[in-house]
């Protein structure tokens, strides 16, 4: 009954039938693939309201659920595309009819006249939207209706070359290359296509996109040599442009060894003109494969992308190259099973490279926790590059600082993807593990400085920090993970944490002073959502670029259609959970735009899709993780730690409230260290850790500096002491610190100058100090 009600809907104007999406879902496939065809003959122009509604509900099922069709089904939906497309200013649709085929049984219908009607129809447009569709429609047509097409799509040799892969293709081949159509380079998508994992699986494509590279290669090449005329940002056509960046992403994905060079040759080529222009050989295809790295990034693309950035004399490159390094090295760190991988660049066993510069200089590059480039004179160290060297040796003296800046960069590039491993729980063996990181020259000052789990036999899991003690013996297959402090009780913790300030061990990155964060009694409650974080004002361009610098990705909020609010995601564990965080825009203060923060939500990918999942079934590290991103967000963004905040009105209200609030997980770890650290330092009986305050005994008042915020109020009135960060100048910055954290230092720069307020010169201070700042009070 309902089938015939649709159908009759579709056919008949005045039968009206509302439908919903529940009642599609009763239609077996076959009866939808069966409307599908009848939906795309419906003209909107001249149909009823209810019969576009019906058709348009009809459509989006079929896409949705793409249905088997029988052969009759898909010849009658090509022959209604060929009648919509004379009725419709857009032309041709193809993609209907490809999605047809990809579920029509065998053997397919003759479509050569559709076809060769919907071909001429596309060949008419001034560009191809969907050009892999065209060519295996046209290939339903005949030879010269394909032949056509070969030549609208070969603009350039590669592309030539790819017209010559796609004629051997056949059509369960060629249905694999119509899906790239529906992706878009240029938009960040939630989750890699798996299309590109489809094309690895083809070797032909495989072969194909070596061969492609290689030719742009030898092109660009050609070009800097000067064998090849240059003219600028026309090395490669913008059908070239496509394929290249379609075969670099099958190659990192597959992490191919012939790539490296490739990318090496490749990148700087099209990013320095051979002349003294400030061009470029072909910014579309530097910026292509640079977003090609982003979805699948290697430690050697990273370099090649930092060369071209280095080289190219294009006034606006660099910047957009800075951007999208950003998400090169944080989708790095996601992808462990690459990012690991270190050159040794010949290091020898101790982390040193020596360098003879002529007359007894010698060149030492070492690396202990960075590389680090000093000179010799005869063994003799000197105290900086020797006039001598600087004149006869200048080549040397720039390779080897490029060198260094290599090193750090990748040590960096180490350590985020080492970190970016512990939201997965990423287990190395343990044979691979010693020989290519921690007994690696370059990767042994990261490696050692972390805290790792080995399991020495079934169950059983040693702790151990390499630079301090041997490694234990265990097979090459055992398993090796980074501990984390949510798997530890709260006195091994506290343990790790004495021993890494015992012995002045700072880490790569915060590991056992890290963050924990469970689920909240009120979480609980709530089910679906978290508000732990929501209700805070932050600076909006400084959250957004927290954002990019922790792999979350967002759209960019402001006072126009649509940009009133947004989710900001990041994907985790290879795909399988996504976390999501609201925020909206709010207002401007002073050209600078403010976001208010809402809720938490989790999904789990199911069945290829994403659920919505109760925070309780939230893997507890995933949930940790993401929640600590979050709190990073809030806590360095909130206009609360913005001590020279002055606008009024509810905003100020926050500003009040929140710049003393309870301390977060974030500050309640930075009070921890605090704990340790304070001992040590000569101010330490001036100060005192009290519940949300470091309170500093000056001599003219007694101060208590927030945790979180690093604000400070004066005994013995509460009132408010603004001191921004460039005006404070103390030796805090030579205090050892267990891990990298802006805001402590900045608590500890307050407090040195604070416990010796008596000797403060900045008259704004002491004019707070004395009570004449006029602010207000508490």
């Amino acid at each position: 009954m309902l089938y015939d009600d649709l159908a009759r809907a579709l056919t008949d104007a005045a039968f009206e039938r509302d439908v919903r999406s529940a009642d599609l879902a009763q239609l077996t496939d076959e009866q939808l693939g069966e409307l599908r065809q009848v939906a795309y003959r419906v003209d909107h122009i001249e149909a009823t309201p209810a019969t576009s509604r019906v058709a348009l509900a009809v459509r989006r099922a079929a896409d949705e659920r793409r249905p088997c069709a029988t052969p009759d089904a898909c010849r009658r939906l090509f022959e209604a595309l060929v009648e919509r497309s004379r009725h419709s200013d857009l032309g041709a649709d193809l993609l209907p009819g490809v999605a047809a085929l990809a579920r029509c049984a065998d053997p397919w219908p003759d479509l050569s006249g559709p076809a060769r009607a919907l071909t001429e129809s596309l060949l008419e447009r001034k560009s191809v939207a969907h050009p892999y569709a065209l060519f295996l429609v046209a290939g339903l047509g005949d030879d010269d209706t394909r032949r056509a097409v070969a030549e609208r799509l070969g603009e350039g040799p590669v592309a030539r070359a790819e017209i010559d892969l796609l004629t051997g293709f056949t059509p369960a081949e060629l249905l694999v290359m119509t899906e790239l159509d529906l992706v878009n380079t240029y938009v960040e998508p939630e989750s890699t296509p798996e299309v590109w994992r489809r094309l690895a699986d083809l070797p032909a494509y495989v072969d194909f996109a070596r061969r492609a590279l290689e030719a742009a290669a030898d092109r660009a090449d050609g070009i800097g040599s000067g064998e090849i005329p240059y003219r600028s940002d026309k090395a490669f056509t913008a059908r070239e442009v496509a394929v290249l960046g379609q075969a670099a992403r099958v190659a990192l994905l597959r992490d191919e060894d012939w790539l490296p060079d490739v990318y090496g040759r490749l990148l700087p080529g099209v990013a320095v003109a051979p002349t003294p222009a400030r061009t470029v050989p072909s910014q579309a295809l530097l910026y292509e494969l640079v977003r090609a790295a982003k979805e699948f990034p290697t430690p050697e693309a990273v370099t090649a992308i930092r060369t071209a950035r280095s080289l190219t004399r294009h006034a606006g490159v660099p910047k957009q190259l800075d951007k999208l390094l950003k998400k090169v090295e944080a989708a790095l760190a996601q992808r462990t099973e690459v990012a690991l991988r270190l050159p040794r660049l010949g290091f020898d066993d101790e982390g040193v490279l020596r360098r003879p510069a002529g007359d007894g200089y010698t060149a030492v590059v070492t690396v202990t926790g960075a590389a680090e480039l000093t000179w010799r004179k005869d063994g003799r160290p000197l105290r900086g590059v020797p006039a001598p060297v600087r004149r006869d040796h200048g080549d040397l003296v720039k390779e080897l600082r490029d060198l260094v800046k290599r090193v750090n960069l990748q040590l960096a590039t180490l350590a985020r993807a080492l970190e970016g491993g512990l939201p997965v729980d990423t287990v190395h063996r343990f044979g691979r593990w010693r020989t290519e990181l921690a007994e690696h020259p370059l990767a042994r000052p990261v490696v050692g400085r972390l805290i790792w789990e080995i399991e020495t036999a079934p169950g059983a899991w040693r702790t151990v920090l390499p630079a301090t003690e041997d490694l234990p013996d265990a097979p090459d297959d055992a398993s090796v993970r980074l501990w984390h402090p949510i798997r530890a009780d709260a006195e091994t913790v506290r343990a790790w944490r004495d021993r890494l300030v015992d012995g002045q061990l700072g880490q790569p990155f915060k590991q056992a002073f890290r963050e924990i964060y469970r689920l909240t009694p009120a979480e609980e409650e709530t089910r679906l959502h978290s508000h732990r974080f929501a209700a805070h004002l932050v600076h909006y361009r400084r959250m957004r670029g927290l954002f990019r610098a922790r792999g979350w990705t967002s759209r960019l909020l402001g006072p126009w259609d649509g940009g009133d609010g947004d989710e900001a995601t990041r994907t985790l564990v290879a795909d399988g959970w996504r976390a999501r965080f609201s925020h909206a825009f709010v207002d401007w203060a002073d050209d600078d735009p403010v976001a208010s923060t809402d809720r938490v939500r989790f999904d789990q990918r199911v069945g290829g899709r994403w659920r919505e999942a109760p925070l309780a079934e939230v893997p507890p590290l995933v949930f940790s993780e993401a929640m600590r991103d979050v709190d990073l967000f809030v806590g360095v963004t909130s206009i609360a730690a913005d001590p020279d905040w002055s606008e009024q009105g509810p905003a100020r209200a926050y500003w009040e409230r929140a710049g003393f609030a309870d301390l977060t997980e974030t500050a309640e770890a930075r009070r921890d260290a605090l704990s340790r650290i304070l001992p040590r330092l000569k101010i330490a009986d001036r100060c005192t850790l009290r519940d949300r305050f470091l309170v500093v005994r000056g001599d003219l008042r007694t101060y208590r500096i927030h945790l979180g915020s690093a604000n400070i109020l004066m005994d013995p009135d509460d009132s408010y002491l603004c001191i921004v960060p460039s005006r404070t100048r103390t030796p805090a910055a030579r205090i050892f610190l267990p891990f990298e954290d802006d805001r402590l230092s900045l608590i500890l720069s307050k407090a040195m100058l604070l416990a010796a307020d008596s000797e403060i010169s900045d008259g704004s201070i002491r004019a707070q100090i004395a009570g004449g700042a006029g602010r207000p009070r508490f």
